[in-house]
């Protein structure tokens, strides 16, 4: 079989099963299950980078709004964990038991009509992927069809995501307000704050992060894949040689979107909460940057940009809090200015030229360049 047929090359499978290791190894005999519910919640991140790279570093289309996606497949969740928690004989202290208590300190006397399908994890499932993604196609038809593009269209998904927070905060007695849906407990009769529920859900996390990344390189490989990549260099050409490059953006932002929001939705089970506070600007600029730490052209360097900047920002904060946006606002011009490809492009250039003698005797020829790409935008 040739090596164009397969998700990565020889070198690539070598990256695939580091990250793995670490990830499925390493992290959890290094760590203790508080830093492991961390490191967890550092990789649901991870979800979002991939879609960036999709999105921005293979098809050029820049959102500054995934936060939106991140937090829709987030509130899924933590409506169907919270109904589950809001049972007549849990809430019989309530003035109307067996609705969510943000909802009776609203003086709602009954459960909201589109709450009801969140009894169902099955519906909860599929909301997940589908509601994220159907607003994401909303957005990608009434964008992309008048070839609204470039900065034009990052300014308005960071538009969306500010009247989304705004939208959540302000409709208090349905969405828990400023405080989010909170006081997460059970999932199906089972205790998701036991330590033993926080490993298994970082491992379930984890392995459906490397599923993510197999399948996101299955898109990059193919021939849509690649018509990103020409769209990303040369729109016009593209669409002069018949293409419809509207449909082909708005399947990659949908794309983009479920990976977020697969993301949102493994944040609420390890984290036991859901607020505003990651849907909104801020931290749909923050995942941008995990994206462009790792490297925007690299699936492997999103996940490791998404770790290394949730660490520091975890440390960092700890020590400095008040400092901590004046340094991301730094690392953000450092990218941009220093390294624009990422860790990936720094490894690219200057660490694999060292190793490529080694990989060549171990592998027996010479390995290619798999996680990065040298045009950039």
């Amino acid at each position: 079989m040739k090596t164009e047929s397969l998700l990565f090359n020889r070198q690539g499978w070598i990256a695939f099963a580091i990250l793995a290791a670490l990830i499925l190894v390493v992290m959890p005999m290094s760590v203790d299950v508080f830093r492991l519910n961390l490191v967890g919640k550092y990789l649901t991140y991870a979800f979002v980078a991939l879609g960036l790279v999709l999105c921005w570093g293979t098809g050029g289309i820049l959102s500054l709004g995934q936060g939106i996606f991140f937090g829709l497949g987030g509130y899924c969740m933590a409506m169907f964990l919270k109904l589950e928690a809001s049972t007549p004989e849990a809430t019989k202290i309530q003035s109307t038991p067996g609705i969510p208590d943000f909802m009776d300190w609203n003086q709602l006397t009954e459960l909201p009509f589109w709450w009801q399908p969140f009894h169902s994890l099955t519906f909860t499932l599929i909301a997940i992927i589908a509601i994220p993604s159907i607003f994401a196609f909303i957005i990608g038809a009434a964008m992309f069809k008048r070839r609204v593009g470039g900065v034009y269209f990052a300014i308005i998904t960071q538009a969306i995501a500010a009247i989304l927070t705004i939208l959540i905060i302000g409709q208090q007695g349905y969405t828990g307000g400023v405080n989010g849906i909170t006081d997460l407990r059970t999932m199906l009769g089972w205790d998701i704050r036991t330590d033993e529920a926080k490993v298994i859900l970082y491992f379930v996390n984890a392995v459906l992060l490397l599923g993510c990344l197999l399948l996101a390189q299955a898109v990059r490989i193919s021939k849509f894949g690649r018509l990103l990549v020409a769209m990303r260099d040369r729109e016009d050409r593209v669409r002069f040689s018949g293409y419809d490059v509207a449909s082909f953006k708005i399947f990659i932002f949908c794309f983009a979107a479920a990976l977020s929001a697969i993301g949102g939705a493994m944040f609420t089970l390890q984290v036991g909460f859901m607020s505003p506070s990651f849907v909104g600007i801020v931290p749909s600029i923050e995942m941008v940057i995990f994206c462009a730490v790792g490297g925007r052209l690299s699936l492997f360097g999103a996940v490791y940009g998404a770790l290394i900047v949730n660490a520091a920002k975890t440390s960092f904060s700890e020590s400095f809090p008040e400092l901590w946006l004046f340094a991301m606002g730094g690392l953000f011009i450092a990218v941009v200015m220093a390294f624009p490809n990422g860790l990936a492009g720094l490894y690219r250039d200057h660490v694999e030229p060292m190793l490529q003698p080694i990989f060549g005797r171990l592998l027996g020829g010479r390995p290619t360049v798999i996680a990065t790409s040298n045009s950039a935008n």
